[in-house]
């Protein structure tokens, strides 16, 4: 497959090569989930009853403006324009997170757990991409994109860990009793 010439940027090499190109790509599906992410979170926190839980929804909706900020310096430090695909992915998760909010009852704690599950659920996807996309980074020399997923992958995985405090510290225990 013959591959465009792109100029070369200060961040490594290889930005002429097929596996660039599929990174790109690979940014543009996680910018397209972020800025998702960024709509639907205020939406979980409003179904919450916990204000533990509402709070980590209010947090994480902050954190996911800074990913999309600093997907933003990605592309521009490799030279690109911040572009967005549709990440059916997450299209899905996002999907399901609304099904668990009409599928449950207003105020009950096994909505909480239901609202974690599907937030853990992004979460996991977004540490698999964030892990697999600093790879791809190192593997082409991106140096400088290296240190900014791996400052997203960072909180990405802090944010599943504040979430699981939140379950097992009283929202799963209150479900299984509802």
């Amino acid at each position: 497959m013959a591959t465009k010439k792109k100029p070369t940027g200060n961040t490594g090499k290889m930005e002429d090569s097929e596996f660039h190109e599929f990174f790109i790509d690979e940014l543009k599906d996680i910018y397209w989930a972020e800025k998702h992410l960024a709509t639907a979170l205020p939406k979980m926190k409003k179904a919450a009853t916990s204000p533990d839980l509402a709070a980590a929804f209010e947090k994480h909706t902050e954190e996911t403006k800074m990913h999309i900020a600093t997907l933003e310096q990605v592309f521009e430090l490799l030279g690109e324009k911040a572009a967005a695909k549709k990440c059916d992915a997450m299209a899905g998760l996002l999907e399901e997170a609304t099904g668990i909010i009409e599928d449950t009852d207003k105020g009950t704690m096994i909505r909480d757990a239901g609202l974690i599950l599907a937030a853990q659920k992004v979460e996991h996807y977004e540490i698999a991409t964030y892990g697999t996309l600093r790879v791809f980074a190192e593997n082409m020399g991106h140096t400088d994109v290296v240190d900014l997923l791996t400052q997203t992958l960072d909180n990405e995985k802090a944010t599943d860990v504040a979430l699981t405090t939140i379950a097992e510290g009283f929202v799963n225990e209150q479900a299984a009793t509802e």
